[in-house]
């Protein structure tokens, strides 16, 4: 018979602990810097995006992986509609490089599919590598009827139903319903 045994884990310096916490306003910068860095400059020509243009995240969906007093991961969710039927959609997931391969990524999946349940949320739809996001629940099954606006690789659209059936016939373009970004009031000149 076979000796089971515990394996012990030893955090090294470079595997430092991190928290996974809302997003915060000063965030921003740095989230911004890590998703260039992990995505281009020229990922806001990507047609996910198009979901995103002009709109808030949902509602205390958006999180920070912190550690050490810097952002070192960040997700979001926003509102849509597929093909009618309410569900958000997921992006960007994004881990800076020195960070991965420590379960950031993982971790920011599970807080943010938790938070989405827990707040009545129903469906999560995201473009990425199904052999990645199968962990999570996500698959293609049953995303053929649905678009997005703009070129996408149809295997990599993936659905995931927070409560059984909430995808069933979806059919039609996935598009953006969430609230639009505050508009910032220009600064009023003193009168003299």
């Amino acid at each position: 018979m076979t000796d089971l045994r515990k394996t012990k884990l030893a955090l090294t310096p470079k595997a430092a602990p991190f928290a996974i916490r809302a997003e915060k306003a000063s965030d921003v910068v740095a989230r911004e810097a890590l998703l260039d860095a992990c995505f281009g400059e020229n990922r806001h020509m990507r047609t996910c995006q198009r979901l995103r243009d002009g709109r808030a995240p949902a509602e205390g969906l958006a999180f920070s992986a912190m550690a050490e007093g810097r952002v070192v991961g960040t997700l979001r969710l926003w509102h849509v509609s597929a093909g009618g039927i309410p569900a958000l959609v997921l992006g960007p997931l994004a881990v800076e490089a020195s960070s991965r391969k420590l379960g950031v990524g993982t971790a920011l999946m599970d807080h943010a599919l938790a938070a989405a349940g827990a707040r009545g949320h129903r469906a999560v739809i995201l473009l990425g590598d199904e052999p990645y996001y199968a962990r999570f629940g996500f698959s293609s099954e049953r995303m053929a009827g649905l678009s997005l606006p703009g070129p996408f690789e149809r295997d990599r659209l993936l659905g995931l139903d927070l409560h059984q059936g909430a995808l069933d016939g979806a059919h039609g373009m996935i598009v953006p319903t969430g609230l639009p970004l505050p508009t910032r009031k220009a600064p009023r000149a003193r009168a003299a």
